[in-house]
């Protein structure tokens, strides 16, 4: 097993640029995003479901925070409407907002189907569908959604996820086929596994250990590492790069 790498400093990727992102409280990809994304230079509004992590999330980056509830319009409207209010715009959309689950077909509930669909996929449309109407108006803009490599790769018990993730990938590519005429750029990155107290939590032991021997590195991803390919898609860097997934793994099928 290889160690992390060094942890990247700020190189200005995104100086000047204001980005909003979901699901950002906690430690996972979320969080380190909306870090990164201040390291480079950026203006960052934070999004989250759970307020009063959310809340300390805000204070520990020093960033505003409002919360919203992806699978809720009201809720989206009223994050993208403050977001503009606070930032004065929203050059970049970080689409994090996913739910998993473990659940064989033959046993899983409708509800447990529905819930995983309308956070994961649904929530991605919502809030992009909104944010599209403002940077169609300005004639600008990032969004980059967060799939994963199970959108491509099998894992019993993940049917629900796979499916929602790989529409996440479905509908980044036509999505960004749309939004090419408004100068309005549309990627998305599929991480195989970065491992981060909540995944923890919510994951057997065995499961993450199997999964780790997948890995080239024989490691699972730091949340940063990932960030660092966000913050890529999201800086003019990537600046011809659209409907494009790009996977963030060292994972061998």
């Amino acid at each position: 097993m290889t160690e992390p790498p060094p942890y990247v400093e700020g190189h200005g990727l995104l100086a000047g640029k204001t980005v909003v992102v979901t699901a950002a409280a906690g430690a996972g990809i979320g969080f380190a995003t909306a870090q990164r994304c201040v390291e480079e230079g950026a203006t960052v509004l934070l999004s989250d479901k759970h307020e009063r992590r959310l809340a300390e999330a805000g204070e520990a980056l020093g960033m505003p925070a409002i919360p919203c509830d992806v699978t809720d319009e009201a809720s989206v409207q009223a994050l993208m409407g403050g977001a503009v209010d606070r930032l004065g715009r929203i050059d970049v959309l970080v689409n994090n907002a996913g739910l998993g689950g473990t659940a064989e077909l033959v046993d899983m509930t409708d509800e447990q189907w529905h819930a995983v669909l309308d956070v994961t996929l649904n929530g991605t449309f919502r809030c992009t569908r909104a944010v599209l109407r403002h940077m169609y108006e300005r004639g600008r803009g990032v969004v980059v959604n967060n799939a994963s490599v199970i959108g491509w790769r099998a894992q019993a018990g993940q049917a629900h996820y796979a499916a929602a993730k790989a529409g996440v990938m479905a509908f980044t590519r036509s999505t960004a086929m749309e939004a090419a005429r408004h100068g309005v750029r549309v990627n998305a990155v599929a991480p195989s596994l970065a491992l981060h107290p909540f995944l923890a939590k919510v994951t057997s032991e065995e499961l993450l250990e199997e999964l780790t021997a997948r890995e080239a590195f024989g490691r699972s991803a730091e949340p940063w590492e990932v960030a660092n390919v966000i913050v890529f898609l999201a800086s003019d860097y990537s600046s011809y790069l659209t409907g494009e997934v790009v996977s963030v793994s060292s994972q061998h099928p």
